[in-house]
């Protein structure tokens, strides 16, 4: 059994030269966490490589720190998100001397090499989005993005993805409102979900109510996919799921509700996935007003390029914001 973790993201939002330092250093304290000292500098120099991309080529941006994994297979992943003119040439800007500079690396192809695991997105007029992975490449292909609110410290959303032998297993909570009491109710359904990872999602989401009726509640969904793609989902309250492919997007059904509150019933509904379909849930930080119809090509590119996507181009910038893709 596979853990792939749910705390919330580190957000540094690179507007200014010092905030480049600031971020390298704390990419390199997570690194440090769990990485010897050869895969921690790897670590530090792809951050300081995509916080100066960020400043120096998109006029500023994000960079999303975050862990993923479990003890004995960690990884750590780096997201360059910005709004910024876009790279008509992908792959010139990928090549050896086209340089942030300033740095010890050789810019976007420096960072690629670094890294186990990478993938770019750009559009000109539109940005650009980074993904770097270090550490352990995960089995399943998976992306997350999980920030909180600006200006609080705890995120209000959590999610977890637990893989094991027969089923993969996915939740998304979103506690009621945003800082610590959120986080505290969204912990809480996390937990009622690691009970039993692969459960049916009714039954996850029973347990969770209960967990939770000691907080202020809050919403949740949860799936369960069978190796075979059949998929059971059931959800309390607003967050939103869809199966999405090439060819269409299938909203999953929630129903009205708070968990941690009574609820009449939770109603389990049946879904089969089909090749190369993506589940998508997210929490009401996004907007639900979404669609791949207009750029298809995305749905080529790595589940956490695609979150990303989601989250800069239909976060509501009001509320915590969680959105998982798993393929």
């Amino acid at each position: 059994m596979k853990y792939r973790g749910y705390s919330a993201q580190q957000r540094h939002v690179i507007d200014d030269d010092s905030k480049v330092g600031e971020a390298r250093r704390a990419a390199q304290t997570l690194a440090n966490l769990d990485f010897d000292a050869e895969l921690s500098g790897r670590v530090t120099i792809a951050a300081t490589e995509l916080a100066n991309n960020l400043m120096r080529h998109a006029g500023g941006g994000e960079l999303l720190l975050q862990l993923l994994g479990d003890e004995d297979s960690p990884t750590l992943e780096l997201l360059a998100i910005d709004r910024g003119p876009g790279m008509a040439s992908v792959e010139r800007c990928m090549s050896d001397g086209y340089s942030t500079g300033g740095t010890t690396g050789t810019g976007l192809g420096a960072v690629r090499r670094l890294a186990n695991e990478f993938d770019i997105h750009s559009a000109p007029g539109a940005g650009t989005i980074v993904m770097a992975r270090f550490g352990v490449t995960p089995a399943a292909r998976y992306g997350a993005v999980s920030v909180p609110l600006a200006g609080e410290v705890e995120c209000g959303d959590a999610w977890c993805i637990i893989e094991g032998p027969d089923a993969t297993g996915v939740i998304v909570v979103d506690g009621l409102g945003h800082g610590s009491f959120a986080a505290e109710a969204a912990q809480e359904g996390i937990d009622a979900f690691m009970v039993d990872p692969f459960a049916q999602p009714q039954d996850t989401l029973l347990r969770a109510t209960t967990a939770m009726s000691k907080t202020r509640g809050g919403a949740g969904a949860c799936a369960r996919i069978a190796r075979d793609g059949t998929m059971s989902y059931a959800g309390i309250g607003n967050i939103a799921g869809n199966l999405v492919c090439a060819e269409r997007s299938q909203g999953l059904t929630s129903h009205n509700g708070t968990l941690g509150m009574p609820l009449r019933r939770i109603q389990q509904l049946e879904y089969q996935r089909a090749p190369g379909s993506l589940l998508v849930m997210h929490s009401d930080g996004l907007s639900a007003r979404w669609t791949f119809k207009d750029r298809p090509e995305i749905l080529t590119h790595h589940p956490a390029i695609i979150a990303a996507l989601l989250y800069r181009e239909h976060g509501r910038s009001r509320d915590d914001a969680t959105v998982v893709v798993l393929a």
